[in-house]
């Protein structure tokens, strides 16, 4: 199944990040807040989960918003996704804005964002004169219509 063994410490009181359906490829991070924290439009704020990791070398964490906290109430991540690097070790904080027209408070134990583990290739980069042509060439940011 290709599972992968990750080191973790939790310092908060919610249970360890974890799939919600054999299917998920996210696990749900919780915020771990004293108190609640009140998100004004366009507000954005550092919530810190409690939880600590050691990511195997030739991984990253991915940080991401949870679909429903955006629709329902226009809740996301900034910096997303969010890469939390195999040699980092400080605490899992997620970067949350509100773009919504209302005030949201986020409590203690709030499922905030989602944890995606991936691969990651480390690149060794060729020096060279040219690179090879393509159909598409330099034709980037929208150049395929609508």
């Amino acid at each position: 199944m290709g599972d992968v063994s990750v080191k973790i410490i939790n310092r908060s009181e919610h249970p360890l990040p974890a799939y919600q359906t054999p299917g998920s490829a996210g696990m749900d991070l919780r915020a771990n807040l004293i108190a609640p924290v009140s998100l004004s439009p366009m507000q954005r704020q550092m919530i810190p989960t409690g939880i600590f990791i050691q990511l195997p070398p030739g991984y990253e964490g991915q940080v991401r918003p949870r679909s429903g906290l955006a629709i329902k109430h226009g809740l996301t991540c900034l910096n997303s996704p969010g890469t939390v690097d195999s040699d980092y070790r400080g605490e899992l904080k997620v970067i949350l804005i509100n773009l919504s027209n209302d005030v949201h408070v986020i409590n203690n134990g709030d499922r905030i964002a989602q944890l995606i583990l991936a691969k990651v290739e480390k690149v060794e980069w060729k020096s060279v004169d040219t690179i090879d042509e393509s159909h598409r060439g330099e034709n980037g940011f929208g150049h395929t219509g609508n």
